[in-house]
């Protein structure tokens, strides 16, 4: 699966207003919403607290991957922030979080789900990958380099 191919550009984004998890989950519910056809912001903000009170998608290292089943979703959709300050997340390891890729995916898409998170804690367990990351200071620089992350992943 190519994680690129579910990310557009106007769902990755740098970020300096953001001063808690609530907003945060915010954020990414706008940003969701604006490209997932039929889902209203409130919807996906709300699937998003659900999953987090089952357990935090904090995964330590500065990094989150909350995520999310929506019934009327017919393909995932991603979207990925980077925080200029990092808030707290609730992270297993206590640290918090500054690099967010979330993602929502279909009701059924249990295998699919699995897979993408898969590949998203893949990118995260790259220091390199999560360096460069955080030395980005726009969208563009954001998805150039996940972009440069797959190329690499995937041989030729």
């Amino acid at each position: 699966m190519n994680i690129t191919d579910l990310l557009s550009p106007d769902r990755v984004a740098c970020c300096d207003d953001v001063a808690s998890k609530k907003r945060l989950l915010e954020q990414i519910s706008e940003l969701l919403a604006g490209s997932a056809t039929g889902l209203s912001d409130s919807e996906i903000f709300e699937a998003l607290i659900s999953r987090e009170k089952l357990g935090s998608t904090g995964l330590g290292k500065g990094v989150a991957i909350p995520h999310g089943r929506m019934p009327e979703l017919e393909s995932p959709v991603c979207a990925f922030i980077k925080l200029s300050t990092a808030v707290d997340f609730d992270a297993s390891d206590g640290e918090p979080v500054d690099l967010v890729f979330a993602l929502l995916v279909p009701e059924d898409s249990t295998e699919e789900h699995l897979q993408v998170l898969s590949t998203i804690a893949e990118i995260f367990s790259n220091s390199g990958v999560c360096t460069a990351l955080r030395d980005c200071d726009s969208g563009d620089c954001l998805q150039q380099q996940l972009f440069q992350w797959e190329a690499r992943r995937i041989p030729a």
